[in-house]
């Protein structure tokens, strides 16, 4: 049997929010923030309620707070809460930039991969096996 993974969709653009949905129903619960504030406000929920996402697909491009900004508030939440980096959130920054300092920026801040879209699902799900948290 498969584990499943708790997923936070973090995206404004509905199009790749249901795509990104559709490529990952089946490993588990999504749950979806369409800005930056609702992605920080559903992780310290999951966090509080012991209930912790395994997987972050977050956009950087996004109207206020931006992905990048979004990830370093999502790392301090975890490291506020005593969650070590290798046991927090996978983190995989979702992109239409696929520039160097955009990259460099994101691992800097601790994510876990980067990808650019369009995003297709074997892409997605290879992914995820590097980061074992599917098989």
């Amino acid at each position: 049997m498969k584990k499943s993974i708790r997923t936070l969709i973090v995206e404004d653009d509905f199009t790749s929010r249901l795509l990104i949905q559709e490529f990952l129903k089946s490993y588990g619960p999504c749950h979806i923030a369409t800005n930056g504030r609702e992605a920080i406000e559903a992780v310290c929920l999951a966090l509080d309620n012991n209930e912790p996402y395994d997987l972050i697909c977050l956009d950087v491009m996004m109207p206020g707070m931006d992905g990048q900004e979004a990830l370093r508030e999502i790392r301090f939440q975890e490291e506020k809460r005593g969650v070590q980096y290798a046991d927090g959130a996978k983190i995989v920054m979702t992109t239409a930039l696929d520039d160097t300092k955009s990259v460099l920026s994101a691992f800097y801040e601790l994510c876990d991969s980067y990808l650019t879209k369009p995003l297709r699902k074997e892409t997605l799900l290879d992914e995820l096996r590097k980061l074992k948290l599917i098989q």
